[in-house]
């Protein structure tokens, strides 16, 4: 049995005996609500190959069209570079909390704990919002992708994609979680696939033996001179142009706390799946946009999403230029996977941020309604709905419509990682004043707090300035200011409205509850049965 040692006598006693009063088995039933509660059904696969590839999708195959062309090659090489510290800074913060309270509603449940109600309030509508707005944007961006071999209106595709992406979910989360080990099976192939014929390309092995080298980044150059603002100013307004577009590919790594409630043996697979986390920002991200600045050109007209050309993707670009010619339509049907993996986690995670902000109250009821598998399907047919919103790329474009909605969601997504980054400071603190031992903590970095304080501020200095491009001379885009600043507006409106209702103040260190739900949490931890050959002993060490 695993607790942190506390110099809190009463806290060790009760966790000791509701252990010992809670009986495991069967589906269990939420004595408030008399619904069968969420079901333990992801397995330790699972969990670590959603936490690897999980929501690998259109903003590292298509959305980095955006940002090569914005920043340039070394811009947008650097801005997925300081993306991605800020996105291990929160992994490590969210991963230190959720191996210890691996609890449903994950870090929504949590601000409750350790901030205030309003906060949570806040954190669970901006992440709802979230991951139902991030939705319909991989879905509009499959359309762009099936664009590639046909002229067919995008209804179809996109119709196609919303009802793949709805049975799976409907099916269960063990089904999610199957579905999603096979899906995220194929991207990290597929990303990986594409970078060693990218680096093979770069080296002259295409059919057109053109040995490319750093040559795009002597000209047209490193960095574009960003509306044609010359000198540092151009370059440094390049780099920065790329970051909104860096953090929608990144969003999402969160997720495995949302899935922290429906994972099995969550003590032992939570800590695992976030140290995994450098592996994805490292290989697929950092690895991948330095490959795709060197085959590409950032003048490439086919780079523009909102052109509604289908080749967009900067990878099925580099195949095309290297004289490939049945290769860009099998890594284009790829990328379609990850589309309708990607959109499957959204779905799944924003009917789970539903049904945790039913729990906490701050949702309708009706939305804890569960099937007797523990499916909860009120939450599920609601969110589904906000999949229709990708019908806006019929007559608008869907590339443009993507584009719409990577915005919102880059925003909505920084203020998540801000929330998580403040839940944490808060949690540090509450154990440093309960006197709990921080090594003992089944998931602990030595960064902290530190590395939160930097993810906090960087999301907010980021989110500030999403938008600045619209207030240059002439570059005026309303749809493009409100698509930034709807979410950073609404964020302090709902914590300021909820403050009002609740009139609950911050809780304070010593009064932070780190006892309840422990019980359970024990109770379904386990050790892994020891392998019998090699290829089990390698199993494990790979999930």
């Amino acid at each position: 049995m695993y607790t942190p040692h506390s110099k809190n006598v009463d806290n060790k006693e009760k966790i000791t005996s509701d252990i010992e009063s809670f009986t495991p088995g069967g589906n269990p039933i939420d004595e408030t609500t008399g619904e069968v509660k969420l079901v333990r059904q992801l397995k330790n696969r699972h969990i670590a190959m959603i936490s690897i590839g999980g929501v690998i999708g259109t903003g590292l195959f298509l959305g980095t069209a955006t940002g090569l062309k914005n920043g340039g090659p070394l811009g947008l090489w650097l801005g997925y570079i300081v993306m991605g510290s800020i996105c291990y800074s929160v992994m490590i913060s969210l991963g230190e909390m959720i191996a210890y309270l691996p609890i449903p509603g994950g870090h929504i449940k949590l601000a409750e704990r350790f901030i205030n109600p309003a906060f949570s309030f806040t954190m669970g509508w901006n992440y709802w919002y979230n991951w139902t707005i991030i939705l319909p944007a991989e879905l509009s961006a499959s359309a762009v992708l099936i664009g590639l071999w046909s002229d067919v209106n995008p209804a179809v595709w996109i119709t196609v994609t919303m009802v793949v992406t709805v049975s799976i979910n409907f099916l269960g989360a063990g089904a999610y979680g199957e579905a999603e080990f096979i899906f995220a099976s194929i991207k990290v192939i597929t990303i990986v696939g594409l970078i060693i014929l990218g680096i093979v390309l770069d080296l002259g092995g295409g059919p057109n033996h053109d040995r490319i080298g750093f040559r795009n980044w002597k000209h047209p150059g490193p960095f574009n001179q960003f509306a044609g603002i010359q000198g540092s100013e151009g370059r440094f307004l390049a780099w920065w142009a790329v970051m909104t577009q860096a953090a929608f590919s990144f969003i999402g790594t969160e997720i495995v706390a949302i899935a922290a409630g429906e994972a099995k043996n969550p003590r032992r697979n939570l800590p695992r799946a976030i140290q995994r986390v450098y592996i994805r920002i490292c290989l697929f991200y950092i690895l991948g946009t330095l490959i795709i600045g060197l085959l590409v050109p950032y003048t490439s007209p086919g780079l523009d999403l909102s052109d509604g050309t289908a080749a967009s993707s900067p990878f099925v670009i580099a195949i095309e230029r290297a004289g490939i010619k049945a290769l860009p339509s099998i890594i284009n049907a790829c990328l379609l996977t990850a589309a309708w993996s990607a959109a499957s986690s959204d779905l799944y995670t924003s009917s789970r941020a539903l049904y945790g902000l039913a729990q906490a109250g701050n949702a309708p009821k009706i939305f804890l309604k569960t099937s007797k598998k523990g499916l909860p399907w009120a939450s599920l047919v609601f969110c589904s709905v906000f999949a229709l919103l990708s019908y806006m790329g019929v007559n608008s474009g869907a590339g443009k419509v993507f584009g719409w909605f990577a915005n919102m969601t880059s925003v909505a997504g920084l203020l998540t990682w801000f929330g998580i980054s403040c839940t944490y400071i808060r949690f540090y603190q509450g154990l440093k004043v309960q006197g709990y031992d921080r090594s003992k903590l089944p998931f602990v970095s030595k960064l902290q707090p530190y590395a939160a304080w930097y993810a906090a501020s960087s999301c907010i200095l980021i989110c500030f300035t999403s938008g600045w491009m619209v207030f240059l001379k002439g570059r005026w885009a309303t749809d493009t200011f409100v698509t930034n600043y709807l979410p950073l507006a609404l964020f302090p409106l709902l914590y300021i409205s909820a403050r009002f209702w609740t009139k609950k103040p911050m809780v304070n260190p010593k009064d932070m509850d780190f006892v309840t739900n422990i019980a359970e949490i024990e109770a379904e931890t386990y050790d892994d049965p020891p392998p019998r050959n090699k290829f089990e002993a390698f199993w494990q060490w790979l999930m």
